[in-house]
């Protein structure tokens, strides 16, 4: 089969899956050595990148990171602009009746996408920023996501994490087991002490890539509503916003 390959497009896709992954920034050099290339090849690319409003560059640094350009592409896609637009009411409704934070995550090139969030009306409540990535052995949420995910998603995830890390690979397999027996998950201080994360699956999706409802459950000490108050009412509301993107004949 013939090779079509565009070295400028790849020049510019290594660029953003690079500064995707960095918190703080990359300078040009940094970038040039870490894609394997000279500042020369890399310096315009790295121009109409930022000129067309994918990189943002720190006038004062130097340092280059992404902007929110792709998650804002992402958001134009009219299924997940059609699924956040359902979720959000019930959502809503959901942090209103439980005091709690809530945020809804898609299953994104194997790893956890957050694209969108209710705050806590009250004083308290675990919050975690739209666009934020995970991977998904590190979170509730992502074990859930994979439950809900085909047969070979599955299987390929699981053996590239146990090429890599034999231990996090069973682990995960133990939890999908537990989300598939139990049908959501609850875990308790998985990323932070005091937090139990609810997470439902959001079904009915039509292929689209798996959804889920999470609730960041922050114990305090007199909570309104106790945690398993919280699991009926994520359950109902995961139930809702599954009817509401439910395709009817």
């Amino acid at each position: 089969m013939p090779s079509y390959a565009v070295p400028a497009l790849d020049k510019g896709l290594d660029i953003l899956e690079l500064l995707a992954d960095s918190n703080d920034g990359l300078s040009q050099a940094q970038i040039a050595t870490e894609t394997g290339r000279s500042v020369g090849e890399i310096f315009r690319v790295l121009q109409t990148l930022e000129r067309r409003g994918y990189l943002v560059r720190d006038p004062a640094s130097g340092l280059y990171s992404v902007s929110l350009m792709m998650f804002e592409l992402a958001h134009r896609n009219p299924p997940l602009r059609g699924l956040v637009q359902a979720a959000l009411g019930p959502m809503r409704r959901l942090s209103t009746s439980s005091g709690q934070t809530c945020n809804l995550s898609v299953l994104d090139a194997r790893r956890v996408l957050v694209i969108a969030q209710v705050e806590s009306p009250g004083p308290f409540g675990f919050q975690v920023r739209v666009g934020a990535e995970f991977p998904v052995e590190s979170t509730a949420t992502g074990a859930v996501l994979l439950a809900s995910a085909g047969t070979e998603l599955k299987r390929a995830y699981l053996g590239d994490l146990s090429s890599r890390d034999p231990e996090a690979a069973a682990r995960l397999s133990d939890e999908l087991a537990e989300v598939a027996a139990r049908g959501y998950a609850r875990e308790s201080g998985r990323r932070l002490v005091g937090i139990v994360d609810i997470v439902f699956p959001i079904v009915g999706t039509g292929g689209f890539p798996a959804v889920a409802l999470t609730v960041p459950c922050a114990a305090t000490t007199d909570p309104e509503v106790d945690v398993d108050e919280v699991v009926e009412l994520a359950r109902d509301t995961a139930a809702e916003i599954s009817e509401a993107i439910r395709p009817h004949p």
